[in-house]
């Protein structure tokens, strides 16, 4: 392999990456941190990804549409939780298993929906910063909207990591899965926080939609494409850390790029990475690169 090809790959893999987690932000909050088996957060992001797409028609930018999206999601993701809550988690200690169903269902539905109201044909959205480039030497040019992606990507993760550690309900999240009684006797209620998590994690992912749009087509089936790669990235990363997500989809992103330039592997090759590193973390280092 050249080595100019090389560090092609490893510039573009360091884009990808940041746009991997980007949209797995979310779920490193209602999984990582609340222990929630949110299967259905590739659904609700390609969700996301169509009200920005209604958003455009409108004149709104992508960046602001998913900004605006993040409200009325907060509020969803709050419903969905206590609806998930009231009719499982409350109920005993199998509540992942039916959790796991439960929110299979909810992204079939989110899944069947899209294509009832929008058909199974692909949506798009037009910005200023999709379809240019930025040639940045050696015959190398950087599409502006994965550099778009890359900067809100690190915005996000900047957000979250200051709420998650200098307010006490940020501090009460990543603390609620490890000790509820310790957290109540500091006078915060455990359902009402993880109540507020979700819906944390449910506008994480509306505006991860946005990003996905940006990237480029989406359709309803979409999200089977990304639920690997968002757990894998959650994993990778260690369950609820975000700062670790961003390295996580750094070491994915580059894997896969340079999985897609090799000459004996190619695109076929390039949806086994994600699953590839998962098994290893798992089989290795189970706690992800920086704990929880």
């Amino acid at each position: 392999m050249a080595l100019d090809l090389l560090l092609e790959a490893v510039l573009f893999g360091i884009l990808l990456g940041c746009f991997y987690a980007a949209v797995s932000m979310g779920l490193s909050v209602s999984f990582g941190l609340l222990d929630v088996p949110h299967v259905a957060h590739p659904a609700i992001m390609v969700l996301g990804a169509y009200c920005t797409w209604l958003l455009g028609t409108w004149g709104f930018d992508p960046i602001i549409a998913g900004v605006v999206l993040t409200v009325p999601f907060f509020l969803l993701g709050m419903l969905i939780y206590r609806f998930y809550y009231e009719a499982f988690e409350r109920r005993g200690s199998d509540a992942g298993v039916r959790g796991i169903a439960f929110f299979f269902g909810v992204a079939l539905i989110i899944e069947v929906g899209l294509i009832l109201a929008f058909g199974v044909d692909q949506r798009m959205v037009e910005a200023p910063y999709i379809g240019k480039s930025i040639n940045i030497g050696w015959d190398i040019r950087l599409p502006m909207r994965t550099l778009t992606v890359f900067a809100v990507a690190l915005a996000m993760s900047a957000v979250l990591t200051l709420y998650m550690s200098k307010t006490f309900t940020g501090r009460a999240i990543k603390a609620v899965a490890q000790d509820e009684a310790a957290l109540r006797l500091m006078g915060a209620d455990p359902v009402r926080i993880k109540q507020w998590a979700f819906g944390i994690a449910t506008a994480a992912a509306a505006l991860g939609g946005a990003m996905l749009i940006i990237i480029g087509p989406v359709d309803p089936g979409l999200d089977r494409v990304y639920i690997g790669r968002t757990f894998a990235v959650v994993v990778l990363a260690g369950l609820g850390s975000m700062t670790g997500t961003i390295a996580a989809g750094l070491v994915l992103g580059i894997s896969e790029s340079i999985v897609l330039i090799h000459p004996s592997l190619g695109a076929s090759w390039a949806p086994a990475v994600s699953f590839t590193l998962l098994l290893l973390v798992l089989g290795v280092r189970p706690q992800g690169l920086f704990g929880r």
